[in-house]
C-alpha cells in the first residue's frame, strides 16, 4: 500500500474544485450558497480527494477513519451551536433579546454603535474567554440593534466579530490562547503579552475605523424610525432589570470555567422560567391553571425547537425577533459535517501534509517562514475547517524550523493565533465561520470585509517577520551553535 504523501499538484486537485466550485456557486446563489450548494461541493471535493486516494493504494477504510476522527472533533461545537439556537429563541420568548435591543436603542447614538458594539463585544469575550458564547448572547442582541438603527448588517456583524475574537485572543480563559501557548511551550502569561504587540495596535486601528465609519451613517432619519420600534417592543413584551438575570447567570457560570454546555442549559432554563413569570402572552388562551401549564409548556418547546415567530405589523421588529431554535442551526451543522468530510478524506490521504511540506521547503528565510507560517494557518483553517486543527498542525509543523532559526518561539505562538485563531472566522465552511454566520443572522461574505481585526491580525504577522519590528524576546541559539543578535525591537 503507498502511504507516501502525493505530488503537491496532485494534491491541490480537491482544493482547486472547490475554491473554484465554490466561487461559481457563490456568483450563482449569492447568500443562500450555505443553505446546500456549499455542503454539496465539499462532499463533492472530498470525493475526489477520497477518489485519488483511493488509486494511490490507500483503503477506504483508512479514510474512513480519518473521516470519522474529523467528525468528532467537530461534536462538541456542534452541540453549543444547537443550544446556542435554543437559548435565542428562548430568550426572545422571555423578552431578554427584545429587552436588550430596547435598551440599547435608547442608550446607544446611530453615530457611535459600532465603535460601542467593538468595546462591548471586547469586554464580555475577555471576560469568558469565548467569542463563541460572546456571539451567541450579546451579539445577537446587538445585530438587532444595528438593524434597527439602519446600521448595514455586515458592518454591524463585523465590529462584533473583531470584539468576540480581541476578548477570545487575550483573555486567559480562552481555549485556543491555553492552546497555542501549550503547543509552542510558552507560558501562557508570557504568550498573551506578546500577543499584545500586534492585537491592541490592530484594535486600535478597528476602533478608529469604526468611528469613522459610525460617523457616516444617517444619523436623523434613523433615529426617528428607532422609535416605533422601541414602542413595538415595550407594547409586546414586560421589559424591566430582571430580564437581565439570565444574561448574568450564563456568564458567571462561563467566567468561572463551568463548561459551555451547563452554562447554555442554565440560561435556557433561566430564560424559560422567566418568560413564565414576566410574560403575560405565554398563557395566551388558556381558561385554567392546567390549561395554561400546557400552553407556556408548548410554546416554550416551540422557541427551543424551532425558534420564535413574531408578528407585530411592525416590518423591522418581525425580522429581528422571528429567529432562534436549533432547527435553524441545521444547516450549520450540515456544513460543518460536508466540511469535516472533505478534511477528512485530504488528510487521510496524505494530501494537507503534501501541501504543507510544499510550504515548508520555500521557508528558506526569516520573512518566508514567517510568511510560511501564516499561509499553512489560513490554508489549514481552509482545508481543514477548524481553527484548534489550524493551531496544532502548523505549530507542530514549524516548531523544529523556528529553533533551527533561533527565533523565539513566542513569535511562532503569536503567528497560530493572529492566523489560526483569527481568520477562522473569515472561513464560511469553517466550524467558526459558519457558527458566526448562523448565530449573528449575517453570512459569512456579508461581513467578511468588516472583521477588520480578523485581517488586520495576519497582516501585522507577516509585516513583523518582514520587518523585525515587533520581534519577542532573544533568539534562541541556532542548530550550528551560533548565538544570533537580540531581534527584539
Amino acid at each position: 500500500m503507498n502511504r507516501e504523501p502525493p505530488k503537491i499538484v496532485v494534491a491541490l486537485i480537491p482544493f482547486a474544485f472547490l475554491v473554484l466550485s465554490l466561487s461559481a456557486a457563490g456568483f450563482l446563489f449569492g447568500r443562500g450558497i450555505a443553505e446546500g450548494p456549499a455542503q454539496i461541493l465539499l462532499f463533492s471535493a472530498g470525493a475526489i480527494s477520497a477518489g485519488i486516494s483511493r488509486l494511490r493504494g490507500i483503503s477506504w477504510d483508512q479514510l474512513e477513519e480519518t473521516v470519522l476522527d474529523s467528525m468528532r472533533n467537530v461534536l462538541q461545537p456542534i452541540l453549543i451551536l444547537l443550544l446556542i439556537g435554543a437559548l435565542i429563541g428562548i430568550w426572545i420568548r422571555s423578552g431578554i433579546v427584545p429587552a436588550l435591543i430596547v435598551w440599547g436603542l435608547e442608550l446607544l447614538h446611530p453615530s457611535l454603535f459600532l465603535p460601542s458594539a467593538l468595546v462591548l463585544s471586547s469586554v464580555v469575550s475577555l471576560a469568558t474567554g469565548s467569542s463563541w458564547s460572546t456571539a451567541g448572547t450579546v451579539g445577537v442582541a446587538l445585530v438587532g440593534v444595528g438593524a434597527a438603527l439602519g446600521i448595514p448588517l455586515g458592518m454591524a456583524a463585523g465590529a462584533i466579530v473583531s470584539g468576540a475574537y480581541f476578548g477570545d485572543k487575550l483573555s486567559p480563559f480562552s481555549e485556543t490562547t491555553n492552546l497555542a501557548s501549550s503547543i509552542t511551550g510558552v507560558p501562557l502569561l508570557s504568550h498573551i503579552r506578546n500577543m499584545a504587540r500586534t492585537t491592541l495596535p490592530a484594535f486600535l486601528v478597528c476602533l478608529v475605523v469604526f468611528s469613522l465609519l459610525g460617523f457616516g451613517q444617517n444619523i436623523r432619519e434613523e433615529v426617528f424610525a428607532a422609535k416605533p420600534i422601541v414602542d413595538t417592543l415595550r407594547s409586546g413584551w414586560n421589559i424591566g432589570w430582571y430580564l437581565l438575570v439570565p444574561p448574568f447567570l450564563t456568564f458567571l457560570m462561563i467566567y468561572f470555567r463551568v463548561s459551555a454546555v451547563p452554562s447554555l442549559f442554565l440560561g435556557i432554563l433561566s430564560g424559560g422560567i422567566l418568560a413564565v413569570l414576566t410574560q403575560p402572552d405565554m398563557f395566551g388562551g388558556a381558561e385554567d391553571l392546567k390549561q395554561a401549564a400546557g400552553v407556556a409548556f408548548r410554546k416554550l418547546l416551540l422557541a427551543a425547537s424551532e425558534g420564535t415567530k413574531v408578528k407585530t405589523g411592525q416590518v423591522v421588529v418581525d425580522e429581528l425577533l422571528s429567529r432562534g431554535g436549533m432547527s435553524s442551526m441545521l444547516s450549520t451543522v450540515w456544513l460543518i459535517l460536508s466540511a469535516m468530510f472533505y478534511a477528512g478524506t485530504m488528510e487521510g490521504g496524505g494530501m494537507t501534509k503534501a501541501i504543507a511540506d510544499g510550504i515548508l521547503r520555500r521557508a528558506k528565510t526569516r520573512g518566508s517562514l514567517f510568511a510560511s507560517t501564516v499561509c499553512t494557518c489560513l490554508g489549514t483553517n481552509v482545508l481543514c475547517a477548524d481553527q484548534y486543527l489550524a493551531i496544532v498542525v502548523p505549530g507542530k509543523m514549524f516548531h523544529e524550523a523556528f529553533v533551527k532559526k533561533g527565533i523565539d518561539p513566542r513569535n511562532l505562538s503569536r503567528i497560530l493565533e493572529d492566523s489560526g485563531t483569527m481568520t477562522s472566522a473569515l472561513v464560511p465552511w469553517n466550524s467558526c465561520g459558519s457558527f458566526m454566520s448562523a448565530a449573528l443572522g449575517v453570512p459569512t461574505a456579508v461581513y467578511f470585509p468588516f472583521a477588520f481585526l480578523n485581517l488586520l491580525s495576519p497582516l501585522l504577522s507577516l509585516i513583523t517577520g518582514w520587518t523585525g519590528i515587533g520581534w519577542a524576546g532573544k533568539s534562541l541559539p541556532t542548530s550550528k551553535g551560533k548565538e544570533p543578535k537580540d531581534m527584539e525591537t
